[in-house]
Parts: structure tokens; sequence; C-alpha cells
């Protein structure tokens, strides 16, 4: 007994919790989200997930809470898990890659214990072993989509000098990256333009964080000519949404609807996390969690998209996205993706010219 109240002493001395939502019952919290150390109002990928979950919460009076883990390792991912647990939760909710090595460790530590991570699926770490076990459901996005139309949208609203500030180069934002280029090319093609009148800077600034270097780097790109950004960078979006407001320009928005943060902000490339969370949860008080299975949310089922009652287009319409969006469901338009091309510059671009910046 000892032994424990000390071990639960040492993760809340590194473990910043912080309740929300619904009040404590007997059972504890039953709903938890960890937080990728970032918070829940960061307008990006925790936020999204935590309004789908404090969403089913609410309507079925059940108790949640959410923890913020203060540093970014995976043993500090584990003991947020580990207390959420010790604290009644029944089902965790973990957004983003970086947790793949803690719910790989925690289905087998929490085997009675339902996990959904998103955006990743568990591995060892190393990405030799990867292993889904029966309490954990793996959500991942077809990311190369999103950014497809967003890329469209814009060219088809008649933008041409264009930039794509990405954050690290890890799978799913090479994949936003790579559908951006694809889909200004595809909405190029269709309105017959020139081979190279539309231009796209392209690069990974190494982080996802909202900083100076970055808001200057963004500004240069517009004081160059760049007309809108492009930014699945997370936290650095905010950066670039700065730089756009100081410069007369435009950013697009990622992962949720980012329109409320800026004027700049013209639309977002979406995952719809907070759907994918809610019915997650819902499919789990029902007896019907999906649990040891991986999915790849698509077109097809409505898993990505962009926020056309809150975008700010004067040309590209909801029929001209209805369109372009059934030719996704129907697989008439195949995205290429991290898998198909290993730089920016090898996927087969005709009429876009990228300007990929190391």
């Amino acid at each position: 007994m000892k032994k424990f109240l000390t071990s639960i002493i040492i993760v809340t001395a590194f473990i910043v919790t912080i309740s929300c939502g619904g009040g404590k019952k007997s059972g504890g919290y039953e709903l938890a989200l960890i937080t990728d150390v970032g918070t829940i109002d960061d307008r990006s990928f925790n936020q999204g997930a935590w309004e789908g979950l404090t969403q089913y919460a609410q309507e079925k009076g059940i108790s949640h809470k959410y923890y913020q883990p203060t540093q970014k390792t995976t043993d500090a991912y584990v003991d947020a898990i580990d207390l959420a647990v010790a604290a009644g939760a029944k089902l965790v909710v973990t957004p983003g890659f970086l947790f793949e090595p803690a719910v790989y460790r925690a289905q087998d530590t929490h085997p009675n214990v339902a996990f959904v991570l998103l955006d990743g699926t568990p591995q060892d770490g190393t990405y030799t072993d990867f292993r889904i076990e029966t309490n954990v459901y793996s959500v991942l996005y077809a990311e190369e989509q999103a950014g497809f139309l967003a890329g469209y949208s814009i060219v088809k609203e008649g933008y041409t000098n264009l930039g794509v500030m990405a954050g690290m180069a890890v799978p799913a934002v090479i994949r936003f990256g790579y559908g951006f280029v694809q889909g200004a090319n595809y909405a190029a093609k269709e309105m017959a333009l020139a081979s190279g009148s539309v231009k796209i800077n392209y690069t990974y600034i190494g982080n996802f964080n909202a900083t100076p270097e970055n808001q200057t780097l963004a500004t240069s790109w517009y004081q160059s000519g760049v007309q809108v950004i492009f930014a699945p960078a997370g936290g650095a979006g905010n950066s670039v949404m700065s730089a756009a407001e100081q410069n007369n320009a435009l950013a697009i928005g990622v992962d949720i609807d980012q329109s409320a943060e800026s004027d700049t902000v013209i639309t977002s490339a979406m995952k719809m996390l907070g759907e994918s969370v809610y019915n997650a949860i819902d499919d789990f008080y029902n007896g019907k969690f999906p649990g040891g299975k991986s999915v790849v949310l698509d077109a097809k089922v409505n898993g990505i998209g962009l926020p056309m009652k809150t975008s700010r287009f004067k040309k590209f319409t909801q029929a001209d996205y209805d369109a372009i969006y059934q030719r996704l469901v129907a697989g008439e338009i195949k995205v290429l993706t991290d898998k198909d091309a290993k730089d920016v510059n090898q996927l087969p671009l005709d009429t876009v010219k990228v300007n990929f910046i190391q």
C-alpha cells in the first residue's frame, strides 16, 4: 500500500492535471484525454479531440478530465495514462503519433481500459514492432485528401503564389503538404493554366511552435509575393497567421476549423477529430468498441474536409466543393502520399512549380 501511494505521489509531481466538465463521481473520472504537452485550447489537435470527448461526456453526464504531461517523453505520457487509470478512467484518448510507444506499453499494463489513439498505431518506439491489442482503437486520417482539397480550392479561388510552411517532416505532415501541392496542380490543369504559373514555396521548419523565427520566415515569404501559406505545423500556424495579419495576406489552417483564430484564415484542411472521438466513445458505451483495429478515415466516411460554412471564399462555391469531394469519394482521384514519393519534387506535377527550401 505504501509503495502504491508513493508511486502516485511521484506521478503527481510530474504531471499537471486539470479537471473539466462533469463533476467527479464515486467511480472517478471515466473519460480521460492526455495532451501531447500542449493545451486543450491549442486550436489544433488537442482541442479537436477534447471537444469531441467533452461533447459526449456532457450529453451523457459522464465524468471526464484531461491530463497534461510536463515532458514530451514516452515515460511522461505513460505516467499520465497511469494517473488517469488510477483516477477511474475507463477510456483514454491519446491525440497524436507521439503516443504510439506509450499506448504500446499501456495496452498491456491496463488491459481492461480502452484506448483511442489518434494519428498513430502502437509501436515499440523503434518502429520495428507494431502491435495493437483488442483494447486499442487506432484512428488515422487521409491528410493527403484534406490537403488536396485545400490546394485545389485556393487555386480555384484565383491564387497562384502559394506557400507550404510545414512542421516536422513526419508522415501526417508530409501527407498534408503532398496533398496540397497535388490539389493545386489538379485545379491548375482544370483551369488550363500555363505550366509553372502556380508557384509554391515548400519547407519543413522542424518544429510545431509559435515562435518569432517562424513568424519572421512567414513574413519574408509574404513580402516576397506569396499570397497564401498553408501551415500544417501545429502551434506554428499562429505565427503564420500573425504574419498574414501584418502583411494583408492569407493563411490556411489545419486539423480543425481555425477561422476563429484570425480573419486571415481563408479555410482549413480538417480532420474530423471531434466526430471521430465522439463516435469511438459512443461505440464504447454501446458495446461496439472497435478494439484491435486501425482505420484510415477518408472522404468516403467524411473523415476529412473543408469547413465551407466558415471559409472566406469569394469564388470557390459549395457546388465546386461538393463536386471535387465526390470525385475523391468515388476514387476518381488518386492522391499520392509519403509512401509514393520520398520528396515533394518526385510528385508528378506538370503545372505547379515547387521551390523546395531545405
